[in-house]
Formats: structure tokens, C-alpha cells, sequence
């Protein structure tokens, strides 16, 4: 799919592997990604969901899509969480480390006692399965997905093509990224050669609710300029959705907003549910996200991550803010010496 003849040969053997599994296996496959799916997770279960099921295959996909998502599968096509495994089952875990069963959503993999096969792209995965494809340099998880289905000699369609073309387009920021290969343009170009609808996709995702843009006007007036500017931070709470109308889904990509602002390098989008808090990060140029993650219990890439502390925001504050002051100074220091 994207260039597997002149992909490493490590790289061709393990989707190889991954695709054997998945062929040779005589029962059902359940197909699981992390919580809170966003395109990459989708997109990466639908495309190998219906390329499985092309092949005859039974396949279980539980996912509790989020609003801004629910364009895509098709009635009946998802399910919701399990409540046991079928007997006989292999699981396929997509777009998170099946090793962190405390992220894989739809199913309890810490209670699985079968084989599980994984294809990620998260630099922190653990590599362990009994077959899997790990890659941090392909910038979506859905671009190594595509590689499978070709491993799997499914039949391409319109309907396996889209939902990867979802999963590269959104986790490379519609191709704005510096995650950006030439492979993923060619990986893109062979996805729309078998139909994917990117035009359409880029139209659905681009509608949001009224309640959007009343949650949007709380959230903006949050909004702190840190660090001479170079870090922009803004906060949500349940007494500001509720107040809005709106849904914790309306505050998915307020955080890609709060990037564009001229002069930042960093923008942290926090949810504070009282309790607990999650930060989503993204970050530009050498300013790692994924480092300051890391520093607050999280994960993710390098321009993009997030973290979710068991803290009221009071004592989150002051860890976010030694972790950003931290990968600040480590940026200054290796500029300096460069």
C-alpha cells in the first residue's frame, strides 16, 4: 500500500506477520482501539473491520463513537462494550499499546487469555504480541493498517479506502504536520485511487453543533498567553458545559484552535472534571509534547499528547507548569548550544 516492496524488510515481515494471524485464524476477531476514539482509532477499526469481514470473516468491533464521528460506520456495524469474550477469539488492538489494557476501550484485555495481534504507531508502545506491527515513523496508525489489508489480499473498496483515508488525514492535521512523509502522500494517492472520499470526509468533519460555538465563547475567556507567549492554556469545566447545553465531545478540537495562536509553541487544552483532569497538548517545532506528557503520567507523539491526572486542577496547575517549564529550558538550552 505505501511502497511495501521498498519498506525495511522488518517492516514487511511484521505486517506479514500480523496479516498471517489474522487470515489463518478459524474463529472470531474482535477489533479494539484506545478510549476516546478519535480518527486514527476509527477509521484504522472500520478499514480492517471491513476488509475482515470481505474475506468472510466474523468480526466484533466495540466502540462507543464520539458525535463528531458517527458519520462513518454504518448501522449495526460497531457494537457496544463486551460483557464477555466470544470462545475462540483473537483480538486485534489498533492505535494504542495492547500492553495498557487500561487504555484499550471496548473490552476488558486484562481478562483475555487468547493470542493478540497489534499495530501502533506510539513511540512508547512495549512491543509485545504475538504478532504485531509497530512503527513510530508512519504518522497514522490507519497508513500501517492499509499496509495489512494488502498482506491480507482483501478486496479493496470505496468502503475500507475511506475510513483509512480519516485515520491519515486527521492524525497528520489534513497533511499539515512535519509527520508528513513522502510515503504518506503516496499512501493518500493509492487510498483515492480506491475511492476514498476525502472531499466528503473534510466536509463532515467540518460541521459542529450550535453548542460548539456557545461552549467555545466560555472556553476562549480562559484563555492565559504563558511564557512570554510561547504557551497558550485554556480550561473547561462541567459547570461551563452545562451552562453551553453542550457535550464534553464539543471541547475534542478546541485544543487545535488554541495552536494557531501567532507566537505559541505550545497549546494545552485542559478538561477538569472536578476530580481529575485531562490535558490534551500540541505542540510546533523542536517543543515536544510527548515530553511533557510523559513527565505528567501520559503519552502520545511528539506534537500531539495528553495526560489524565487523578487531581483536582489546584495541584495539577503547578505539575503542568514544572513540566512545561522543564521541556521549555531543555529547548533553550540545545538551541543555545547548536
Amino acid at each position: 500500500m505505501i511502497g511495501m516492496n521498498e519498506a525495511a524488510p522488518a517492516y514487511a515481515q511484521d505486517v506479514a506477520a500480523v496479516a498471517a494471524k489474522l487470515r489463518q485464524h478459524p474463529g472470531p476477531i474482535v477489533v479494539l482501539s484506545h478510549e476516546n476514539p478519535d480518527g486514527d482509532a476509527l477509521g484504522s477499526v472500520l478499514g480492517l473491520t471491513r476488509a475482515l469481514r470481505a474475506l468472510g470473516k466474523t468480526v466484533i468491533a466495540p466502540m462507543d463513537v464520539p458525535r463528531y464521528l458517527r458519520f462513518l460506520p454504518g448501522p449495526g456495524e460497531l457494537s457496544p462494550p463486551l460483557a464477555e469474550w466470544p470462545a475462540g477469539a483473537l483480538v486485534a488492538v489498533l492505535d494504542v499499546d495492547n500492553n495498557d489494557p487500561a487504555r484499550v476501550a471496548g473490552a476488558d484485555l486484562s481478562t483475555f487469555t487468547g493470542e493478540v495481534v497489534n499495530v501502533d504507531h506510539h513511540g512508547t508502545n512495549a512491543r509485545r504480541a504475538a504478532a504485531l506491527v509497530v512503527d513510530p515513523g508512519r504518522p497514522a496508525t490507519a497508513m500501517m493498517v492499509a499496509d495489512v489489508v494488502d498482506a491480507l489480499c482483501a478486496p479493496w473498496s470505496e468502503a475500507i479506502a475511506t475510513p483509512l483515508m480519516l485515520g491519515l488525514s486527521t492524525d497528520t492535521g489534513s497533511f499539515r504536520f512535519d509527520s508528513v512523509t513522502p510515503e504518506t502522500f503516496e499512501a493518500a494517492a493509492r487510498l483515492r485511487a480506491h475511492g476514498a472520499r476525502l472531499g466528503w470526509i473534510n466536509d463532515q468533519l467540518g460541521q459542529n453543533p450550535r453548542t460548539y460555538y456557545l461552549l467555545l465563547r466560555e472556553v476562549l475567556s480562559t484563555m492565559e498567553f504563558l511564557h512570554g507567549g510561547r504557551v497558550v492554556l485554556a480550561r473547561v469545566d462541567d459547570a461551563m458545559v452545562q451552562r453551553a447545553g453542550a457535550s464534553w465531545e464539543d471541547v475534542e478540537s478546541y485544543v487545535s484552535l488554541l495552536r494557531g495562536a501567532e507566537g505559541s509553541v505550545l497549546a494545552v487544552m485542559v478538561k477538569d472534571f472536578g476530580d481529575r483532569v485531562k490535558l490534551s497538548l500540541r505542540s510546533r517545532g523542536d517543543v515536544s509534547a510527548q515530553n511533557i506528557a510523559v513527565a505528567l503520567g501520559g503519552g502520545g507523539h511528539v506534537p500531539a499528547a495528553g495526560a489524565t491526572l487523578a487531581l483536582p486542577y489546584a495541584e495539577v496547575r503547578p505539575l503542568l507548569d514544572q513540566a512545561i517549564t522543564a521541556e521549555l529550558a531543555r529547548v533553550d538550552a540545545a538551541q543555545a548550544g547548536a
